[in-house]
């Protein structure tokens, strides 16, 4: 092969990557319009007439109440590891009074609203997106269009709303059980300092860092909701869809979850310096 052909096999096989790199750049941005404008939709629909409150709290049962036992497992068990870990490295150090210190911000700031979004999106995001697209592919979304009755207001809004109020209220749970099982674990077994755990602990920890975990855990709510209930809500195929919606719906959602939780965390920083600048 020649020079020229080589180059001319380089230029068409560039092309051809550069045309694929921008038709995937159109599909992201104009999905990430169309999710915007549903999740606005649903937020904005949710505060219209006829209020779905019994809707609302069927989702709050559903999301909250039945992943209480799931959450406060997971949370026990981070606890006892975060503590124990970071135990022994401080041990090096001579340092092992830090350890509640340190696992109470890791946990109220991070591991907190982060493992509980990963937990329940993974859980209810993924019963939504099927549930959702079971009711399109079968027809169901249509009949209530028939009817009369605005689907998004009456699927869609009840959820993202139960989502947005019951996740601050899970991490709370997850951070209680956790903190629990940190004092179990450094205290009763590892046989530190009691009044220097809880001392050091209520010396860092400050109020802004519990809300800002309750607050990163309402907007992971949201997002979760509205990506699965997208999902669910535009499924096509029929069952072999319904598994897809449901499969993308989970997996975008934990993945956003984790994108969102770096800016969440340094918006907030930010905020709070130029607070404490101008205060």
């Amino acid at each position: 092969m020649s020079y020229s052909e080589r180059r001319e096999s380089f230029n068409r096989a560039f092309d051809g990557f550069f045309l694929w790199l921008l038709s995937r750049a159109r599909a992201f941005i104009s999905e990430t319009g169309e999710l915007v404008l549903f999740g606005w939709h649903a937020t904005k629909l949710s505060f219209s007439r006829p209020y779905r409150f019994e809707e609302t709290i069927s989702h709050m049962e559903f999301i909250g109440n039945k992943s209480v036992q799931i959450i406060a497992l997971s949370g026990f068990f981070t606890g006892l590891a975060l503590a124990f870990q970071i135990y022994l490295g401080f041990k090096l150090v001579n340092a092992t009074s830090l350890v509640g210190p340190t696992v109470a911000l890791g946990i109220f700031r991070e591991l907190g609203p982060v493992l509980t979004g990963l937990i329940v999106s993974a859980r209810a995001g993924g019963a939504m997106a099927a549930r959702l697209g079971t009711m399109r592919v079968t027809e169901q979304i249509d009949a209530l269009e028939v009817m009369g009755v605005n689907p998004i207001q009456y699927l869609v809004s009840p959820r993202v709303i139960a989502a947005v109020i019951v996740m601050p209220l899970l991490c709370g749970v997850f951070d209680f059980v956790a903190m629990t099982g940190c004092w179990l674990i450094t205290v009763k077994l590892l046989e530190a300092d009691e009044a220097q755990f809880w001392f050091r602990t209520s010396l860092w920890l400050e109020p802004f860092h519990i809300y800002e975990g309750l607050f990163k855990a309402a907007v992971f709510g949201l997002f979760f909701a509205v990506i699965c209930t997208h999902r669910g809500y535009t499924t096509k195929g029929g069952a072999e869809g319904v598994g897809s919606a449901t499969n993308r719906g989970v997996v975008l959602s934990m993945v956003m979850i984790i994108v969102l939780d770096f800016f969440v965390t340094n918006l907030l920083n930010v905020m709070y310096a130029v607070k404490a600048a101008l205060w």
